[in-house]
């Protein structure tokens, strides 16, 4: 599990014990109430059924449809029960906060038809309270009148963070596609070099076949191997193949690592490149440079951005026989509210493109300090020393 599905597991579980602490308030409160007003036992049956309904909120993550279906039927159940025994009115505030909290995750969560079918049915809840149990003062007084403000908390909430959610995924979906565009314009780069270079051996061959038959078949040789070349680039990333009109190629050579650094220092803290010895990356293929190069630019914007604090950063690129590993490293000191900030759209677009190569990312705060990512981008095995 990594970092952010802890940091989201221990979210889910702080809010989880809060409502559990409401709910509990919430059902104190309406026994006590009760106990003063109607005196005997009365409060019973209202503080049962408020309790089934909020255990069922608390475990709505389970199975959220049931959970919604049953609360919603424990809560007409209790309508009919109280109106036919002359009990308080029903759903009382436990119950009403719980059902706000089921309507609500279910609107959030489920597909279009079910999420509605849960809203119409939590609005004839409200009805149904509104017609067994009339108001004695304004229409929004009493128990009904905090049902139906619950129904219209939790369609608002629940709405307002389904649509959020969805601008997300569009925003990712997005990055997702510039992303596959991007390396669909370097494939059309690679593979326009490998063929250029098959071109003019092959018109170096006829020459060849000419002057010294007995030499054609190492020009040949060399067409072969330009050809399987070219074969492998596309089969990297043939998946991702988009239409490429909409921008220019892009160049398959990108500016060394150190000019990048360079660029870097001076508007944010110390950076601190290690590379392979006695290596230069653009003896790279053109997919690996292009897609380290876009690792360390990214973490370094990252780091700019997002931890001010930051006195360094440190760069480390090796390479062994089968990947060449990218990891950027910050010392800003430890800070909550950090997290969510850094795992933004950029980090979407890299594991895409990581991905895509058959590589490996992640991203997430170092062990002491800082903020850490890793990625590693697998080297074709033509270009393995």
């Amino acid at each position: 599990m990594n970092v952010a599905n802890r940091l989201a597991g221990r979210a889910r579980v702080a809010a989880d014990a809060g409502l559990g602490i409401l709910f509990g308030a919430a059902l104190l409160s309406t026994a006590t109430a009760l106990a003063a007003s109607w005196g005997g036992h009365y409060w019973l049956f209202g503080c049962a059924a408020g309790a089934v309904v909020c255990g069922l909120a608390l475990t709505r993550r389970r199975h959220r449809l049931g959970a919604a279906v049953a609360g919603l039927a424990v809560a007409a159940v209790a309508i009919v029960v109280a109106r036919a025994a002359g009990l308080p009115a029903e759903p009382g505030p436990a119950s009403a906060l719980a059902l706000a909290v089921l309507v609500g995750s279910a609107v959030r969560r489920l597909p279009v038809r079910s999420a509605g079918a849960i809203a119409v049915a939590g609005l004839g809840i409200v009805v149904g309270a509104h017609l067994a149990f009339p108001p004695s003062g304004t229409v929004v007084g009493g128990v009904p009148g905090l049902n139906a403000l619950g129904w219209l908390a939790a369609l608002t909430v629940g709405l307002g963070l389904r649509l959020l959610a969805a601008r997300r995924r569009a925003v990712a979906d997005r990055v997702r596609r510039d992303e596959r565009l991007e390396l669909a314009r370097e494939l059309h780069d690679v593979v326009a070099h490998h063929i250029t270079g098959i071109v003019v051996q092959a018109q170096a061959a006829q020459i060849v076949a000419r002057r010294h038959p007995e030499r054609a078949g190492a020009a040949l040789a060399g067409i072969e191997s330009a050809g399987s070349d070219a074969l492998a680039a596309m089969r990297r990333v043939v998946g991702l193949l988009r239409d490429t009109d909409d921008a220019a190629p892009t160049s398959p050579n990108p500016e060394h690592l150190g000019e990048l650094v360079r660029r870097f220092d001076g508007h944010g803290p110390a950076v601190r490149l290690r590379l392979p010895d006695g290596e230069e990356t653009s003896t790279w293929p053109p997919e690996v440079t292009t897609t380290v190069h876009r690792v360390v630019r990214e973490s370094l914007t990252n780091v700019a951005r997002h931890a001010p604090h930051a006195r360094s950063v440190t760069v480390t690129v090796g390479r062994d026989r089968t990947a060449v590993t990218v990891e950027v490293v910050d010392d800003a000191p430890p800070a909550a509210t950090r997290y969510p900030h850094r795992a933004g759209y950029g980090l979407i677009g890299m594991r895409e493109r990581l991905e895509a190569l058959g590589g490996t990312f992640r991203a997430g705060p170092g062990p002491d300090v800082g903020w850490a990512v890793r990625a590693t981008v697998p080297v074709p095995a033509g270009s393995r020393r």
